[in-house]
């Protein structure tokens, strides 16, 4: 499975990319404005757009992918997203105000665009994919995505704060590869905490959920671009001082548009 990172940051700067992974070729894990990157033809390749929640850092880009490609599709695009997250879709963004809905254009019988409710828990095969929603904390509806490779699962957290059902989850996978995020410095914990999602501090305390024995890659994503020095030079500090018994792997490391995985 290849996994080729197209936007890994929390907001837009120069080089700064929201929220998207392309899988293989055709599936997209978030549709942020890294999609922005990809060629005409590598878009109309996409089949189905995961969300793990309604965000606009993690939805912008889908309606102008969309428009982008629909003459040269013949199937509709598959969104799969919880209840909550199409409900926010068709409420402020396919609502004929802010976009046509597309997903019932040119007609509801074959439109450009198919939504597809999931679950927390639920495994979906797409393609030959077997993708499973896990339990995400956020200020929304939102969930995380494992994507299974021939090597193991891919892990991702989605936006989330503090998640004791996420770890239950991941450590029961065989994980290749965690990619979690963590939006703010230590300086901004309490705002971190508020808006349900991590900091160094907690990242640190999450990272002791892992059990004993289990070693991947951890990649960190979705920092504010104004805070991304600081928030990996507070993530060596506390790699230094581990507590005591912490296993977990030590081989943290930042995620960056256009890097590419094969899993």
């Amino acid at each position: 499975m290849k996994v080729r990172v197209l936007g890994c940051s929390g907001a837009i700067a120069k080089d700064c990319r929201t929220t998207s992974f392309l899988i293989d070729d055709n599936i997209l894990i978030d549709a942020g404005t890294g999609v922005g990157d990809l060629t005409l033809e590598e878009m109309s390749k996409i089949d189905h757009v995961f969300l793990t929640h309604s965000h606009l850092d993690h939805i912008a880009a889908l309606p102008l992918m969309l428009d982008a490609v629909t003459s040269m599709r013949s199937a509709p695009v598959r969104v799969h997203a919880l209840s909550g997250t199409i409900a926010a879709l068709q409420a402020h963004v396919f609502n004929d105000v802010i976009w046509p809905d597309f997903s019932a254009i040119p007609s509801a019988h074959q439109p450009f665009m198919r939504y597809h409710t999931i679950r927390t828990g639920q495994q979906i095969n797409a393609g030959g994919i077997l993708i499973e929603a896990l339990p995400a904390l956020h200020t929304v509806p939102a969930v995380g995505y494992a994507v299974r490779g021939a090597d193991g699962w891919l892990a991702f957290s989605g936006d989330t704060g503090r998640n004791p059902a996420f770890w239950t989850r991941v450590n029961a996978l065989p994980v290749a590869l965690l990619i979690i995020e963590t939006a703010f410095s230590n300086r901004e914990v309490e705002l971190a905490n508020r808006s349900l999602h991590l900091s160094p501090s907690t990242l640190a305390e999450e990272l002791t959920n892992i059990l004993p024995g289990q070693r991947y890659p951890i990649y960190i994503t979705h920092a504010k671009p104004s805070e991304t020095g600081l928030i990996m030079e507070e993530i060596r500090e506390f790699e230094v001082h581990m507590p005591q018994g912490f296993t977990a792997p030590h081989n943290i490391r930042w995620l960056q548009a256009g890097q590419k995985f094969v899993v």
